[in-house]
């Protein structure tokens, strides 16, 4: 057994105290050994107690380790000898670890590697062929456009002895939409992804759809200002001036024969293809809805609704510009009216075609889609929502009214015979405004001279309003 340890008299309490402070100790050593007010201090004593104590702790380590010295040795050599024995069994595994990835490498990893070269060869092949499907699939929709675009006789491809298929338009104008939906869809993974790095296609858009689309706009707006079904005759009123051949140039086409029913079919197979073409090639983009919310808007066919109402406007101009010449010489007042109701007729049967056409599928406001919207019930609410009105007939008198007044009052400013004759004339120009207003309402081939008198008096009671607006315009400016 190891002899118990003498008895020390250094305080290892105080020196392993955490809170120990070598300062602290120095100090009280000095004052044990000093009087405070003696000059000079002597610090020999304090010295040499502490290199007394260094000593005890140098001659304590010395037999300790004397002592232990053996047991260390023999504990030393254990540990070495368990370290040995530690290193030589991860030797082995690290061995065989080694042994097992060189394994791997030559079955997994090499392979994974030629794997991956495939898979990125793949991968880049497989982008090649969807760009090369998508350009192939605008290269077959652009002939089927350059066919449906000669089909109706556009981009000059027509004969001067080929019949022109309007319906062409129609499907002209759903292959420009598939163009459309096709370039739009130019987000990571879909279809037209790339297509704008594509020369052909480039070519293609600048050579063939872009003409294609404003040629085909610029025929529908053409069909639309050209339309025209009244059934009334200028031939019987009494015959124009020269400055009112004139301006029929830059108007409306007022009928100057009755049409057949072949003609006024065609007319109105003609006017349905150019508003469903004009429907179709309208933007894309939704009104929000009503409630502020972010549901399904409303769909807004702005191309439509803009060439009917340049169409509109350029009837009330015309319309304007003739009864205001009409007023000014009352001798052409008849024809002017008779012009007037042609072209408020046309209005009617305008209204009652664009009420009657529902509005074609549309591929980019299907369900699937993402701009997702609700389309009109027929595409005449749309015209009627943006003129903030409930009848396109309505709207063209109480407009021309509005309008009219002023010119009445400039008439009857300057004086001379014109305002003479129209203050003598007043019954006569209320009368024939009257039966303006109730012709021109009526829907074309309704106004023939065996119709019933009850019939006749519906029509009157139904435009009252409108009568009384015309009437008020003219007559009552007179009276003033």
């Amino acid at each position: 057994m190891t002899e118990p340890e003498p008895p020390s008299y250094i305080d290892y309490e105080s020196f392993l105290d955490p809170s120990f402070s070598a300062v602290s100790f120095a100090n009280s050593l000095v004052l044990a050994t000093n009087n405070p007010s003696d000059t000079p201090l002597d610090l020999t004593t304090p010295l040499s107690r502490v290199l007394f104590d260094v000593q005890e702790i140098d001659t304590h380590i010395h037999n300790l380790t004397t002592t232990s010295a053996l047991p260390l040795l023999a504990h030393t050599g254990e540990a070495r000898d368990a370290s040995q024995r530690i290193v030589e069994e991860v030797e082995a595994q690290v061995a065989s670890l080694t042994q097992g990835y060189k394994r791997l490498e030559k079955e997994v990893l090499l392979r994974w590697e030629a794997a991956e070269e495939v898979r990125l060869v793949t991968e880049r092949l497989w982008q090649t062929v969807k760009v090369g499907r998508s350009v192939g699939r605008c290269l077959l929709l652009g002939r089927q456009l350059e066919v449906q675009i000669t089909e109706f006789g556009g981009l000059g491809s027509g004969g001067p002895g080929k019949k022109e298929d309007h319906r062409a338009m129609v499907r002209a104008s759903n292959t420009l939409l598939n163009l459309r939906q096709i370039f739009s869809a130019s987000g990571e993974g879909e279809e037209g992804e790339g297509l704008d790095k594509v020369s052909v296609v480039a070519t293609l858009r600048n050579d063939l759809i872009n003409p294609s689309e404003q040629n085909i706009r610029n025929k529908a707006q053409q069909i639309v200002r050209e339309f025209s079904l009244s059934s009334l005759s200028a031939s019987g009123a009494s015959a124009a001036s020269t400055g009112t051949s004139n301006l029929q140039q830059q108007q409306p086409p007022v009928a100057t024969s009755p049409s057949t029913y072949v003609q006024t079919e065609d007319t109105k197979s003609r006017a349905t293809s150019a508003f469903l073409t004009l429907y179709l090639l309208s933007s894309t983009p939704t009104v929000s809805s009503p409630e502020g919310g972010s549901g399904p808007g409303t769909f807004r066919p702005d191309l439509l609704i803009a060439a009917l109402q340049a169409y509109l406007q350029t009837s009330l101009t015309s319309s304007l510009a003739a009864l205001a010449r009409a007023l000014s010489s009352l001798p052409t007042l008849d024809r002017a009216l008779i012009e007037v109701s042609a072209r408020c007729q046309n209005i009617v049967a305008l209204e009652a075609l664009l009420e009657s056409t529902k509005p074609p599928p549309h591929p980019l406001l299907s369900p699937g889609n993402s701009n997702q919207s609700t389309p009109p019930p027929n595409l005449l609410n749309p015209l009627l929502q943006s003129l903030d009105t409930t009848s396109l007939p309505s709207h063209f008198w109480r407009s021309l009214a509005s309008s009219l007044a002023p010119r009445v009052t400039d008439i009857l400013n300057k004086g001379g015979v014109a305002a003479r004759t129209l203050r003598t004339n007043r019954d006569r120009v209320r009368d024939g405004i009257r039966e303006c207003v109730v012709r021109g309402s009526q829907a074309p081939g309704r106004t023939g001279k065996g119709r019933a008198a009850t019939k006749k008096d519906d029509a009157v009671g139904s435009w009252e309003r409108e009568v009384g607006v015309m009437v008020g315009a003219v007559v009552g400016t007179i009276g003033r």
